[in-house]
């Protein structure tokens, strides 16, 4: 199923081939800034222009002698080149390419995730307009607490995502870097100049100061903004699990015609793609873990991220890619049952009215504790006997000796818990900038 989501564009930018060609732009870019300040001839840069190309088969071949991915690729370049390829990987060590075209990969494979994220925002957004006003029970530590909205609850969600795109975007500044400044950082066999039209030929900007590599904070920021949409992915999934249990039952998954939900129970309809994401969430927070750990590195470099990296990149981009498109279909095709909303708003017997009441009291001069506790008897009545609780307050004389009828058909009123949704869908959609 990933497979389906992702070979197309993702999965290509993570092929072997795709990482190869994007080493081989990186150095044809230093070869072009080689030959504007003057140091390679124009018979030569055009060679290399022409001639440069590769095998991938050939490079794992001189891979499996050199035991170095990065002389095995420039020795299968130089085989194609000739005299010219003299000029290639000049003044450089292996990191200012492979760090420099990691810049570019990531950078490439983030802009595809801001797409995805781009159309769940606008699914989200369509969702929680089109269920403004429709009253949910709204519920903390699992129990009824008082009335929201299904709008609320999903604009809630919108917000969120919002709050991704933005860090996503600033990880997405952080990571397009490159560095052509050999093999400590001091350029020591480079002319600056080469990094800045290098780096401007590849659409990156020059990292102001590195070692033999790219510091790894901004790799931690890039795998870290992936974790977090990662966790908001999982609450809104968590939410839809919790409101798809039979006992719930508010909104539930489709189901296309021949599904089959267990081997065992042929009536079952799980909440599989929920549950799906839920885990290949732990992933991506467990890969921003290990973006972490690369921080710390032996002096100007060490290799223990490399190997870290060669799985994390490629998995944590196609991962999160994947799950955005697989909750945006799930949440596209989302079955709201309005009917077992309403039901559910019912079953704690209007018990979601006590602030109201309390708060009318305490508004007719009660002390709040007094009045916390003549509210509080009659709600705990309502509960172990299944009373209706506006019933129970309407037939309790203390209460009654404060709040005539008229007051206490207004304060059960159940709108009255959405008079302020306008407000907070104009604070979360009308200003968006």
């Amino acid at each position: 199923m990933i497979e389906r989501y992702t070979r197309k564009e993702m999965g290509e930018i993570w092929t072997l081939e795709n990482k190869f060609r994007v080493w081989l732009e990186v150095e044809l870019a230093v070869c072009e800034a080689w030959y504007q300040l003057g140091l390679i001839p124009e018979k030569e840069i055009q060679e290399i222009r022409a001639k440069a190309d590769f095998d991938v088969q050939r490079i794992l071949e001189l891979e499996e002698k050199t035991k170095h991915d990065v002389i095995a690729f420039l020795t299968a370049v130089e085989e194609k080149v000739g005299p010219a390829s003299r000029f290639i990987h000049l003044g450089c060590t292996s990191s200012d390419i492979v760090d420099t075209a990691n810049g570019v990969l990531l950078y490439r494979a983030g802009l595809l995730i801001s797409k995805a994220l781009d159309r769940l925002l606008d699914t989200l957004q369509d969702m929680a307009h089109k269920f403004k006003g429709r009253l949910v029970m709204g519920r903390t530590h699992g129990i009824h607490a008082e009335p929201t909205s299904f709008g609320l609850k999903v604009a809630n969600f919108y917000a969120e995502f919002k709050r991704h795109k933005e860090r996503w975007e600033q990880a997405l500044e952080g990571i397009r870097y490159g560095k052509i400044s050999g093999a400590v950082g001091t350029y020591a066999h480079l002319d600056p100049r080469v990094e800045e039209i290098a780096c401007k030929i590849l659409g990156l900007k020059v990292d102001p100061i590195s070692t033999q590599i790219i510091q790894r904070d901004r790799y931690a920021h890039y795998f870290t903004a992936l974790a977090l949409m990662a966790g908001g992915i999982e609450r809104i999934c968590v939410e839809l699990r919790h409101l798809q249990r039979t006992e719930v039952l508010e909104v539930e998954e489709g189901f296309s015609a021949g599904q089959k939900g267990s081997s065992a129970m042929p009536h079952k309809k799980n909440p599989i793609s929920a549950e799906n994401l839920t885990g290949l969430s732990r992933l991506v927070r467990t890969n921003a873990m290990a973006a972490m750990e690369n921080m710390a590195l032996w002096h100007e470099r060490d290799i223990s991220h490399s190997s870290v990296e060669r799985v994390i990149m490629p998995d944590s981009t196609i991962l999160i890619h994947y799950m955005l498109h697989r909750l945006n279909n799930l949440l596209s095709g989302l079955r709201i049952i309005p009917e077992n909303m309403d039901k559910n708003l019912n079953l704690s017997m209007g018990l979601f009215f006590s602030q109201r009441i309390l708060l009318a009291l305490v508004d007719k001069g009660l002390k709040r504790q007094k009045a916390y506790e003549m509210v509080q008897k009659v709600a705990m009545h309502c509960w172990e006997n299944k009373v209706f609780f506006p019933d129970a307050v309407r037939e309790d004389k203390v209460i009654c000796s404060y709040l005539d009828k008229s007051e206490l058909d207004e304060l059960f009123d159940p709108a009255y818990y959405l008079k302020h949704e306008d407000l907070i869908f104009s604070r979360v959609f009308e200003s968006q900038g």
